[in-house]
């Protein structure tokens, strides 16, 4: 009997994945990647070419029985009444819609606390109480990543892009929409095509929840703060079309055979899909109680949670994740950067700061770097620096240096998963992903720092397997996913040093 296969792809910043999985088994198949171009806004076209060259390069997808794709949070992709894109999409790390966020806290914080005691726990600070606001709503505070911030830059930057705009989505919606042959019309169009071409557009919970307009604990839209954004009434936007909200088994259409799934019978269903921090939660397995930290350019700690996340601090991401649970998420501005910034200022390579780190005692003989180079989000201090503090004639060597560099970077994703552990998390494992592991000084002084054990999974396409992994259970129709191995490369172990974290937290103040 020939196995079943289903594909999982990743539209991620810099590039599409695509990975042709057995359904069964989880194991890869075939795989292609295709480059994204570079910029922080983007022609969405540059992802459909990027997704045949990758499906191509994988040998094509006739033999697929299922499809989900998992991609970059937040882009915004504007589609006028044709289903064309209107202007470049613009992703999570554009950053000029940063005022755009400041102005729609302050409009949901202008005004005074509840007389009936409802809103006591808000802070007396209108710039806190419209943060605090936002997170009651739709679970997270506003930064310029999320989605309603650039669509009121587009508002007020360039109306009569705003003024064409027939619906909003993501690039994984856009791109499972494309996939199932939809896509632009020709003027000749009639209106009755023309709505049924916008309305195939779907997503999920995970994704939608990184729009800043999407209520994941009541599953519904915020029309009303959607409208507050590009500065006209509600019932004025009543016709801009927002993709279809899917469950996790849903499926969301089936993929047009010229694409996928023109040899199996019945033809390719398309997953609801999901956003790449959900997806690779997925993807690596997570279930309630596990915290992924992800060490790239930025860092990330991920937790599965039950219930919905509300922190009143505004530092932590209330997302829902791809199963029907929820991912607090804390995420650092600074991550692997940091330790490529000890390495220039000490003119070593990854290796000899390794060696040097070793040699120093834990807390670095009293020195610690506050790791903030290009600001931070985590804590929020956009406008900080970083700094080495506690230095003396004594301890100024090389080698506590070196390990302040590295307790600074662990001490910062300490940060986050206190964060999220102040959330009711109860956290039984972590997982530790993305590049920086492979720096054999973060592997040697994580567990000491972040005070359990840490598995260290293989490195892989986390993000296209949580796809694949969806589409194999839509396919299945069970209640539950596949149970697919995640290989652990190996378990890191050290002894609790509780008071280098307390050291770094005195200094970050």
């Amino acid at each position: 009997m020939s196995r079943v296969l289903v594909a999982g792809v990743d539209t991620s910043t810099q590039s599409t994945k695509v990975r042709v999985t057995d359904a069964e088994t989880g194991e890869m198949v075939r795989f292609g990647q295709a480059k994204h171009p570079d910029g922080t806004s983007v022609n969405p076209d540059a992802w459909w070419q990027a997704f045949q060259e990758a499906a191509e390069q994988a040998g094509g997808l006739d033999d697929v029985a299922a499809l989900a794709v998992g991609g970059q949070q937040h882009g915004m992709v504007l589609l006028d009444d044709h289903g064309r894109v209107i202007r470049d999409a613009l992703l999570w790390n554009d950053t000029r819609s940063a005022t755009n966020a400041d102005v729609l806290i302050a409009c949901l914080g202008e005004a005074e606390k509840a007389a009936d005691g409802s809103e006591d726990d808000l802070s007396d600070d209108p710039a806190m109480r419209g943060r605090q606001r936002w997170v009651k709503a739709v679970g997270s505070s506003l930064v310029a990543s999320l989605t309603i911030t650039k669509v009121a830059w587009v508002a007020a930057n360039e109306p009569e892009n705003a003024a064409r705009i027939a619906a909003i989505c993501l690039p994984h919606d856009w791109l499972s929409w494309r996939i199932a042959g939809h896509g632009p019309l020709g003027e000749d169009a009639t209106a009755e095509e023309m709505k049924a071409n916008l309305d195939a557009l779907f997503t999920d919970r995970s994704d939608a929840s990184g729009t800043a307009y999407f209520d994941a604990t009541a599953n519904e839209y915020r029309r009303d703060l959607l409208a507050m954004a590009l500065g006209r009434g509600e019932e004025d936007i009543a016709g801009i079309v927002l993709p279809r909200v899917l469950g996790p088994t849903e499926t969301g259409d089936v993929a047009d055979p010229a694409i996928a799934g023109k040899d199996v019978e019945g033809g390719c269903p398309i997953g609801p899909g999901g956003g790449d921090n959900a997806m690779a939660s997925l993807g690596l397995s997570m279930g309630v109680g596990d915290v992924s930290i992800s060490l790239g350019t930025s860092g990330v700690a991920a937790a599965i949670s039950p219930v919905p996340a509300y922190d009143m601090t505004a530092s932590v991401t209330g997302f829902a994740d791809c199963t029907g649970h929820w991912l607090p998420l804390a995420c650092t501005i600074n991550g692997s950067r940091i330790s490529d910034a000890g390495r220039a200022a000490l003119g070593v390579d990854y290796d000899e700061l390794a060696e040097l780190a070793a040699a120093a005692e834990p807390g670095a003989g009293g020195i610690t770097l506050v790791p903030h180079f290009d600001g931070e989000r985590t804590p929020n201090r956009p406008d900080a620096t970083a700094a080495l503090y506690g230095m003396t004639l004594a301890n100024t060597r090389r080698e506590n240096i070196a390990r302040a560099f590295v307790e600074g970077l662990l001490c910062s994703q300490r940060d986050c998963l206190e964060l999220v552990k102040g959330l009711g998390v109860d956290v039984k494992r972590i997982l530790l992903i993305g590049g920086g592991t492979k720096f054999a000084a973060v592997r040697a002084l994580a567990p000491a720092i972040l005070g359990m054990d840490i598995e260290l999974p293989e490195t892989d396409e986390y993000v296209a397997i949580g796809a694949a992994r969806q589409a194999a259970w839509v396919l299945s129709g069970e209640t539950e996913p596949p149970t697919w191995p995640v290989k652990v490369e190996t378990t890191l172990t050290g002894e609790p040093t509780p008071q280098v974290y307390e050291q770094y937290v005195r200094w970050r103040g």
